[in-house]
């Protein structure tokens, strides 16, 4: 019996371990799994949000008045060729934390880089920053706002 038991035995390949958590690392994947034949690995990674970053889910979801909606919208179409665009599907967020003010306003100049808001994707928060200095000249979307990949944001000029 001994010996079926050796026999069933996988053998774990650490070095093909080790070159799967670079990949995780060096992409920010959480999760990659590969099989050969009959041989599965998975390797996974817990990802940690900062408390600072966390929200809690509203009681109730808000509803946006009509004038507001139409406000939202009437703008979307000429703004959007000027718009910087959600890279991913989630729910965006114009401040860092529930008390906290919002990154950013209309009128507001910022440089290239700084932060404009998050997109939560996957218990991740993701920082949307500004391609270019300029002016921020609308916001499309409202705080807590689930967004779609390519959805126009905010238009920075």
């Amino acid at each position: 019996m001994a010996e079926d038991t050796k026999q069933g035995a996988m053998h774990v390949d650490i070095e093909l371990v080790r070159q799967l958590a670079a990949v995780l690392d060096e992409t920010q994947l959480t999760e990659i799994e590969v099989e050969d034949g009959e041989r599965r690995v998975r390797v996974a990674r817990t990802v940690t949000v900062a408390p600072a970053m966390q929200y809690a889910a509203p009681a109730t979801a808000p509803v946006a008045s009509a004038p507001a909606a139409a406000e939202v919208g009437a703008s979307a179409p000429a703004a959007a060729a000027n718009a910087v665009k959600s890279p991913m599907v989630g729910t965006a967020y114009l401040k860092p934390n529930p008390e906290a003010k919002s990154f950013i306003t209309v009128g507001d100049k910022v440089a290239a880089g700084d932060t404009l808001l998050i997109i939560e994707a996957m218990k991740v928060m993701n920082a949307i920053q500004a391609p270019a200095a300029g002016t921020v000249k609308a916001i499309l979307i409202e705080n807590g706002q689930p967004v779609e990949f390519d959805q126009p944001l905010v238009v920075v000029e």
